[in-house]
């Protein structure tokens, strides 16, 4: 498909939601004010909003290769403190999914160039672990459990990081929350990882 009609369809997608809803633009423009951060993998296969059926404006998101969340990466720490202390938002959603290449190529040991750097994140849990994923049976599920761990891993981070120990001192109803998502039946699946300091 060539860049021309990816700018077609969007003249025909912001036509039709016009025609269903005349204020629909004006409504988004004016505010942003969402319950939820989302930080998932930059998969193209799992859209924040498509998955959980909320509406622009309803989500933030940022997303990442195999959804990793470390110290040193000042975009996603940015992209989290921005969320936190001026949105406000309630629930911070990491979100990995099975079937992810970034977890593979890390579980593999597979050459990808420059990402290798970054799957050293991702390598560090499978290393945590090695004894359990040692006796799964087959490369599928030590595949799929290393996607479970890195999201539990990961809800760690997030948890740790600055600006969410800051807002829970603060007494901030924040919650952080690990989900997965499956490609093969569309659902998301709680994995019963979530940290808050109090009700939210």
């Amino acid at each position: 498909m060539s860049l021309h009609q990816l700018l077609a369809n969007n003249r025909a997608w912001a036509e039709g939601v016009v025609a269903s809803d005349p204020e629909y633009f004006s409504r988004l423009a004016r505010q942003q004010s969402p319950q939820y951060l989302w930080i998932g993998c930059s998969d193209s296969r799992v859209p924040a909003n498509q998955i959980t059926g909320l509406a622009p404006g309803e989500v933030f998101v940022h997303r990442n290769i195999a959804n990793v969340v470390v110290h040193t990466d000042l975009n996603c720490l940015s992209v989290i403190q921005f969320a936190v202390d001026i949105l406000k938002v309630r629930h911070i959603i990491l979100c990995g999914h099975y079937g992810c290449s970034g977890v593979l190529a890390a579980l593999s040991r597979q050459r990808t160039g420059l990402s290798e750097n970054w799957l050293r994140h991702v390598q560090d849990v499978a290393a945590q672990h090695e004894r359990e994923l040692a006796g799964l049976s087959d490369e599928a599920g030590r595949h799929r459990r290393l996607c479970e761990l890195n999201v539990r891993a990961q809800v760690h981070h997030v948890s740790e990081c600055t600006s969410v120990q800051d807002a829970w001192a603060r007494k901030q109803l924040l919650a952080v929350h690990g989900w997965i998502y499956d490609l093969q039946d569309g659902l998301l699946r709680d994995l019963q990882v979530s940290r808050s300091a109090g009700a939210a």
